[in-house]
């Protein structure tokens, strides 16, 4: 049965980012993830999820300067540094969290660099990072965002991502499957789930058009979800969708999936 994680930077956005952990808790959620931790300290983060009782299955390395429009930094040449700098203290936050997953995002395309130095600047930043998670036994992933939310970003689409991957053979990095962005760009979702299976590390999930609950615009969840039971899909799938109202509102769309959870 599937087993779903609320996205604390999308879900229950009616409290602060701390009080959060508690309230995806009190909806039932048993697990959490979030973009980034990094504006609270990591014994703080450590406390509240612990007190609430969920586990923390992922969350993005920093990004660089996400207010002045940074979405990412691997792919840029000029801060090499600062993207392994950000590796270590992501590694600090997951330590103390438990956390077996880092996202790496690829970053926006800067200006005047040519594609082959776009390329091999996030194959090595995605090499360097991948043996720094290995050594601690954790698993990096890499995901594709759609050209129209995310105008510039790098990896744009599975295909891409995969060829990413095999150019670096790192043995605990995996794609991150966000079904929203894949629908938007690509579609045959069930396909790429099917035969990229054991290479997908996480996966997450929000409706087409506006991002918001599964059941809600163009994706067939229901069939979705069956079929990465029929796949053998064991892993979190994260909810980072943006709620129409109030989060627990529009909680209705889980109550089959959590029935069947609880059926003998």
């Amino acid at each position: 049965m599937p087993r779903f994680a609320a996205n604390l930077s999308m879900l229950f956005g009616e409290v602060g980012f701390l009080d959060r952990f508690a309230a995806a808790s009190a909806a039932g959620f048993r697990a959490v993830e979030f973009l980034f931790p990094y504006a609270h300290p990591k014994e703080q983060v450590q406390n509240v999820a612990g007190a609430a009782g969920v586990e923390v299955v992922l969350f993005n390395l920093p990004p660089g300067d996400w207010d002045r429009g940074d979405r990412g930094i691997a792919c840029d040449p000029a801060r090499r540094g600062e993207f392994q700098d950000g590796v270590g203290r992501a590694l600090e936050y997951a330590q103390a969290l438990s956390c077996r997953r880092l996202h790496a995002m690829a970053g926006l395309r800067p200006p005047g660099v040519d594609e082959d130095r776009l390329r091999r600047t996030y194959l090595e930043n995605l090499t360097f990072a991948a043996r720094a998670l290995h050594a601690r036994g954790l698993t990096l992933l890499v995901e594709a965002i759609n050209p129209r939310d995310m105008p510039g970003f790098y990896v744009t689409g599975s295909r891409q991502a995969f060829a990413l991957l095999d150019a670096i053979d790192a043995p605990n990095a995996r794609f991150q499957a966000d079904l929203y962005h894949l629908q938007i760009v690509e579609g045959d979702l069930c396909h790429t789930l099917e035969a990229r299976r054991d290479r997908i590390g996480h996966v997450q999930v929000a409706d087409v058009p506006g991002r918001h609950e599964p059941g809600t615009g163009e994706i067939n969840y229901p069939f979705v979800f069956r079929h990465l039971d029929r796949i053998g899909w064991d892993g979190w799938i994260g909810c980072e969708y943006r709620p129409l109202a109030a989060t627990a509102d529009g909680l209705g769309w889980l109550a089959p999936w959590r029935a069947e959870r609880r059926a003998p």
